[in-house]
């Protein structure tokens, strides 16, 4: 069954690539139209292409029919469907939708920012005005005045689209003024041609915020975001400090010194104590293995041995470097945790003093 099937589909595809075949040489649209019958079936009749091992489609009796068939078209063409290249090659165009004039106004004093590097663009509903539409610098005397404009015009709610940190501080400055501040994802607004420039785009802002189509971007409250700026920044600070420690082990490797084979840590208590006596001159590996910890699985004999190693200036100066480096920014990630304490008791006191006025009241 399987077989009849195959054998009847190559009958097909070889009629139609010959109909093709046919129409092109002749320009004869009618007589080798699809839908004729009589020309399918005489079509039919005739061998089958063979088909190659490059895909093309040779004619059984002779050289010169190079006429591949469209892949997905079969089935319509042999349901009756006519179809053209040029149709199967015509793209399909997608049409933007446009905003109805007549949608409910949800935001009537809502303003729209576009946040840019040198200059921020500000629109305000056009009845607001004179110049509805304003560029301020990004200094933070350009971003108060900004501020200022914004209350002078009624506004109450404010969104600005942007990417990096650029609009952090008109975020902030906005906010400590009272302003409900909206953070649009750049992603999540469509394009709009020929608003190519940050004060074209800013009175589109305001239009979609007027009408309640913009979701804000989550921003947790001022002390979650001081929180989270040190853990960012901590975590910035370890990626750094393992860095050097990376450094330290390949100046150790690079004078033969296989510390790393007889400690877990090379950064550890003894292997901090051993890079310090290396750096400070000594280099007799009985004494420097002396400075390790008792609690060391590694024998002493097995100490000695790994600390014995070609101590080369180039080589000290990098353990050097790496082992202050080290040093300072294991030091600033304590401070960091001294920050984050600190912010965490400041928090802990303050929701027990609310506690405590309840309790009273």
């Amino acid at each position: 069954m399987f077989t009849s099937l195959w054998r009847k589909v190559k009958a097909a595809v070889g009629a139609l690539a010959k109909i093709s075949h046919v129409h092109q040489d002749t320009g004869d649209g009618d007589a080798h139209n699809p839908r004729n019958i009589a020309g399918i079936v005489d079509a039919i009749s005739e061998p089958a292409p063979v088909v190659n091992s490059m895909g093309e489609r040779r004619s059984a009796n002779g050289p010169g029919i190079r006429q591949a068939m469209p892949k997905g078209r079969i089935s319509r063409a042999l349901a009756g469907t006519p179809f053209t290249y040029e149709k199967i090659a015509q793209k399909r165009s997608h049409k933007k939708e446009k905003i109805n004039a007549s949608m409910p106004v949800l935001r009537p004093d809502a303003a729209g920012i576009d946040i840019g590097h040198r200059e921020h663009g500000c629109a305000v509903p056009a009845d607001r005005g004179q110049q509805p539409v304003r560029a301020f610098g990004t200094f933070t005397q350009d971003l108060a005045e900004m501020a200022r404009w914004l209350k002078e015009c009624g506004i109450k709610t404010v969104a600005m689209e942007s990417t990096g940190v650029y609009w952090i501080p008109a975020f902030q400055i906005l906010e400590r003024h009272g302003f409900e501040v909206c953070l649009v994802n750049a992603r999540h607004v469509k394009n709009v041609s020929g608003r190519k420039t940050d004060i074209q785009d800013c009175p589109w802002l305001q239009r979609l915020h007027s009408f309640g189509l913009l979701n804000a971007s989550f921003r947790p409250p001022d002390h979650i975001c001081v929180l989270r700026s040190y853990l960012r920044y901590r975590d910035d600070l370890v990626g750094l400090r393992s860095m050097q420690s990376q450094h330290m082990q390949k100046a150790l490797q690079q004078m033969n010194v296989q510390l790393h084979q007889v400690l877990s840590d090379v950064t550890g208590l003894s292997g901090t104590r051993i890079i310090e006596a290396i750096l400070q001159g000594e280099r007799d590996p009985i004494k420097l293995a002396g400075l390790a910890d008792k609690r060391v699985r590694a024998s002493k004999a097995a100490l000695q041995k790994a600390l014995a190693g070609d101590y080369r200036p180039e080589h000290l100066f990098m353990l050097q470097t790496a082992f202050d480096l080290y040093q300072i920014y294991d030091q600033k990630i304590h401070l960091c945790d001294e920050q984050e304490a600190d912010l965490e008791a400041g928090k802990t006191a303050g929701l027990e003093t609310c506690a405590t006025h309840l309790d009273v009241g």
